[in-house]
């Protein structure tokens, strides 16, 4: 596996913009929202010339909130939640590239005269040792992350940081790059490769080991999107594996259990959060009509009532029965490879 200065050599010195990146999947492939769309339009050039995410890293109801950026780069996704977390939040933008970083900070003036106030701050240092950025322990409601863990060297270790630095009833969300076999050691050693998103990709079933057991016990899967790799010099590398970008969401809640359980209950969704007056996903498999009873298992009732959607929601049911597994739980592959983000709204879980 390359190491961390050869992370930071690919992205600080052979790619110079989006165009120099040699397959599609650290690109963005999640269909902009109209919503966002002038948000990006008030970001500087030079920032958005070099952006290298693979999915939308913007989660709803974000005012006020203290986001932090992992693997932020010149600052795309940072200074679009500046926007979104409104003058009352912040956003902290973390990279080990100084040469992104670089170009991050050279418009932060630029940034606070668009938006009209000056929210946020860039720091240098790698995502696997999040403690020695001093960074208070508890202080953050969302930490995002934009194709960056499958570049990590010690992807534990960063699930384990962000835990620490959740706020209790926080979320981690963030996208990434997949894969549905683990991959063979050539693969995983090739430069280009890994640094192109694909080589340090996770097989999806090992990322949700590392997610239990760093304390996140039900990784929600919000979308995906199958890509393929039709570079004639990498394809053969990579052979029959398929590749998905995905975006997950992790929950800091201590009562959450590995398994979906059934304790009768269900929520009712108001309709009242910004962009999303119809309906709710909380992810793949819970599309929340508005004003729809809406049977759950425990651990959504609780990724609800316990996080700041619970103003958006009217609760049924409590803790005192159990009725066992909720119908639907299961575990094969979760990616469909549509990128619609479509679910069932009949109450089914993962």
């Amino acid at each position: 596996m390359p190491t961390q200065a050869a992370v930071q050599a690919y992205y600080g010195q052979e790619l110079t913009g989006t165009a120099d990146l040699k397959t599609s999947a650290c690109c963005d492939v999640d269909a902009v929202p109209a919503w966002l769309r002038p948000l990006l339009a008030r970001i500087h050039p030079d920032v958005l010339a070099r952006y290298y995410g693979c999915g939308l890293v913007c989660p709803p109801l974000l005012e006020g909130c203290r986001i932090l950026d992992l693997g932020c780069g010149t600052g795309r996704d940072v200074y679009a939640l500046a926007q979104l977390v409104g003058p009352s939040g912040s956003v902290v933008g973390v990279d080990m590239t100084a040469e992104q970083l670089a170009v991050a900070r050279e418009h932060l003036a630029f940034h606070a005269e668009q938006f009209g106030y000056a929210n946020v701050s860039f720091l240098e240092g790698t995502i696997e040792a999040l403690e020695a950025l001093h960074l208070e322990p508890g202080s953050f409601d969302v930490v995002v992350s934009n194709c960056v863990l499958n570049l990590s060297t010690d992807k534990a270790a960063v699930l384990q940081g962000v835990k620490r630095l959740l706020k209790p009833g926080g979320e981690m969300y963030f996208s990434d790059v997949y894969v549905d076999r683990r991959l063979p050691e050539a693969v995983r050693r090739d430069p280009v490769l890994y640094g192109e998103c694909l080589g340090g990709a996770l097989y999806w079933n090992d990322f949700l080991r590392l997610a239990k057991g760093a304390g996140f016990p039900d990784p929600r899967l919000v979308s995906d999107r199958e890509f393929r790799i039709t570079e004639p010099a990498l394809a053969p590398l990579v052979g029959e594996a398929h590749f998905y970008a995905a975006t997950y969401r992790l929950f800091h809640i201590a009562e959450l259990e590995d398994a979906c359980e059934d304790h009768g209950q269900a929520v009712i969704y108001r309709g009242t959060i910004p962009h999303h007056p119809h309906r709710f996903d909380l992810d793949g498999h819970h599309a929340i009509e508005t004003g729809r009873v809406f049977p759950v298992c425990g651990n959504t009732f609780r990724m609800l009532q316990n996080t700041r959607f619970a103003p958006h929601f009217s609760f049924i049911g409590d803790f005192s029965r159990h009725y066992g597994l909720f119908p639907g739980c299961g575990s094969s592959l979760p990616f469909t490879g549509s990128g619609s983000g479509e679910a069932a709204s009949n109450g089914s879980c993962c």
